[in-house]
């Protein structure tokens, strides 16, 4: 087999809310890996907010998919290297490593379809569904939309919820969460983010306030490239710290398991580096018995997380759009099943590419 094309396209799908409060779209960086067998692998990758969209369809169509043309589609480990290594002169961090995703992402959708069999079989079988957790909470949430949003992650069975911290008096954050518990009680998971926002000596002195109030975990508390403070932050509090999804490769996570940064880590499987990347980062990471619990991307990501022992949750954001996919993720008694299906198991629908795709 001999991949003979590869059609790229930009989908920017609109976001409902109350994703659509931050960011009014994401765009999907689209390629469509064709052969001479007449199979068709489905690769993208998405950009929150599109930011830098346009330079990965420009990477991957000037640096990438010239590299790959007429090469065995199903030697997907040789194409990851030579991807990474083509170009020396810039570090594999952002956009390089974002169209990589996006390749090996539609590689292992082709593989899949090759031998009928779903991407999740393939890696590895190990767990038939993974717990989800509701993501949602933002910042101009009041306290009660905060707990109605849990609850209706509850009532699907969910029993993990997780909201942003950030407010700019400190105390008031604090102040939220307990509210929050309060609300919902003792039998419900609280996750809280802090996206970045804060110093080491504020995410402390949260982190303390917060020691009663029996958090899941406490992610990203400091600028995603200051690994070493993370990991001041993490040795501090009680609480679990999480973080990763700003992260790209095996090597950048390597850094953040050195540096005792996180017990649970985060990737993101269209930033890390795909499925192949993805699943060196969890199998590093159970070496170290620490947990992996992907961000975003759940049609994705549960294919890997089916297929390691040290899956954590997956996550599913409030506000998702609920007409992009053929067949969407399901959440059924707070659980997420990987697909069946060949390949990855996902397809656009024909409205999302009709209404949604770019004409540039």
């Amino acid at each position: 087999m001999k991949i003979t094309e590869i059609v790229t396209s930009t989908v920017i799908v609109p976001n409902g809310p109350p994703v659509s409060a931050y960011y009014g779209a994401n765009t999907y960086v689209v390629a469509r890996i064709r052969t001479d067998e007449g199979l068709e692998g489905l690769g993208y990758t998405m950009l929150i907010g599109g930011m830098g969209a346009g330079a990965v369809r420009t990477y991957l169509e000037e640096s990438i998919i010239p590299l790959i043309l007429g090469r065995d589609p199903l030697r997907i480990g040789a194409i990851w290297r030579d991807m990474y290594e083509n170009d020396r002169g810039l570090r594999k961090k952002g956009i390089p490593v974002y169209a990589m995703s996006a390749i090996d992402i539609g590689l292992w959708d082709l593989l899949g379809k090759s031998v009928d069999r779903p991407v999740w079989h393939l890696l590895g079988a190990h767990n038939e569904s993974i717990p989800v957790y509701g993501s949602g909470g933002f910042l101009p949430y009041t306290v009660d939309q905060i707990v109605e949003e849990a609850e209706g992650f509850r009532a699907q069975g969910c029993r993990h919820y997780k909201f942003k911290l950030g407010r700019d008096d400190v105390m008031e954050n604090v102040e939220r969460v307990r509210q929050v518990r309060a609300a919902l009680g003792d039998d419900m998971e609280i996750l809280v983010d802090a996206n970045q926002r804060w110093d080491v000596a504020t995410n402390i002195r949260v982190g303390h306030a917060l020691e009663d109030c029996n958090l899941f975990w406490y992610e990203e508390p400091v600028l995603a490239d200051n690994i070493d403070q993370c990991a001041e932050v993490a040795a501090a509090i009680s609480i679990p710290v999480a973080t990763g999804e700003n992260e790209y490769t095996r090597y950048g996570f390597r850094d953040l398991i050195d540096a005792g940064a996180a017990q649970y880590l985060n990737p993101d499987i269209h930033r890390c580096g795909g499925f192949t990347e993805m699943m060196r980062i969890a199998h590093l990471a159970a070496a170290y018995d620490i947990k992996i619990a992907p961000h975003l991307v759940p049609e994705l990501s549960i294919s890997v997380l089916a297929a390691i022992p040290n899956a954590s949750l997956v996550e599913v954001l409030a506000g998702s759009p609920d007409n992009l996919w053929e067949v969407g993720p399901e959440i059924i008694d707070g659980h997420m099943a990987p697909p069946n299906r060949p390949g990855h198991g996902m397809t656009f629908t024909d409205e999302a590419i009709r209404d949604y795709t770019a004409t540039q």
